[in-house]
């Protein structure tokens, strides 16, 4: 049986995907994207851009990062799909991060290889240590010795064997000797008494970099992120209404909002309004120094 030309295969069309999942959802929900653009505090046009994939439209990648997950969260799609998605579509924004298991790395080494190296690394310690080891001092012990009679090599000259006698006609041998006089128990005890001057403490001083400490009160969402003078980032998140942030790093701290009018700033404990030449449409972006 003859069968017909083949058709040229065709290339599967591409099902929806990012935000064209997320206007299904909304759709099957009966969710408005008025109602969506209120969640989000977003005007509805910027709500179509999300829907149409139209990230640049929205700014800096982490506000429409943020926005995205929200969304997902409003209509019951998995938010991790849909920043997956994301990834997809914006090849420049770099892989998502992905913890998976730990992989064991096979090694090629047999184990009896590893215990021959430690051995013998064992082996190379031990001589190096005894080599570069200090030579034990000898331990001198001294002994209580007795004096040997003095023999003079003249015993033979008379008048020497015998001891000169003192006028008395006693010899100096048979004189009784004096003793020392020693000082009275009581000077000994006063100068054992004597006290012994301590040193005085050594006071090492502590320097410290200058600190400055913030305050953020949120009363809607803001997406946030404040970093020190080394470059520290200190917080990086949402927030949501009702939360406070306190924070403290080395001066100066740099701050990025992206909802500013969501969001009450104390430094050292004094409000801190906006300037206005730090305001670029929704966009703050502060360098706060100690005041």
């Amino acid at each position: 049986m003859n069968e017909g030309p083949q058709k040229e295969s065709e290339v599967p069309a591409r099902g929806p995907i990012g935000g064209e999942r997320l206007v299904i959802a909304r759709r099957s929900k009966e969710i408005s994207a008025r109602d969506i653009a209120k969640e989000l505090h977003l005007d509805e046009p910027k709500v179509r851009a999300l829907e149409q994939n139209k990230y640049e439209l929205l700014g800096a990648a982490v506000f429409a990062k943020g926005h995205l997950r929200k969304y997902a969260e409003l209509v019951g799609v998995p938010a991790d799909e849909i920043i997956a998605d994301y990834y997809k579509l914006n090849r420049n924004a770099g892989a998502p991060p992905v913890v998976g298991p730990v992989r064991k790395i096979e090694s090629g080494v047999s184990p009896a290889l590893w215990i021959v190296g430690a051995v013998v690394l064992i082996i190379i310690a031990s001589i190096a240590w005894w080599l570069t080891r200090e030579p034990a001092q000898p331990v001198v012990q001294t002994e209580a010795g007795t004096l040997a009679p003095f023999v003079s090599d003249a015993s033979d000259e008379p008048g020497l064997d015998e001891a000169p006698e003192s006028a008395d006609g006693v010899s100096e041998s048979e004189a009784p000797v004096e003793m020392e006089e020693l000082p009275p128990p009581e000077t000994v005890l006063a100068s054992a008494a004597a006290p012994v001057s301590e040193p005085e403490p050594f006071d090492e001083a502590v320097s410290l970099l200058p600190q400055v400490r913030v305050e953020l009160s949120f009363t809607g969402d803001c997406w946030t992120e404040v970093s020190d003078a080394s470059g520290r980032r200190l917080f990086f998140d949402l927030g949501t209404a009702g939360r406070v942030v306190a924070l403290s790093g080395d001066e100066p701290l740099r701050i990025v909002l992206g909802e500013y009018e969501n969001v009450d700033i104390t430094v050292d404990g004094r409000d801190y309004p906006i300037p206005s030449s730090a305001i670029s449409g929704r966009l703050v972006r502060l360098t706060i120094n100690n005041q």
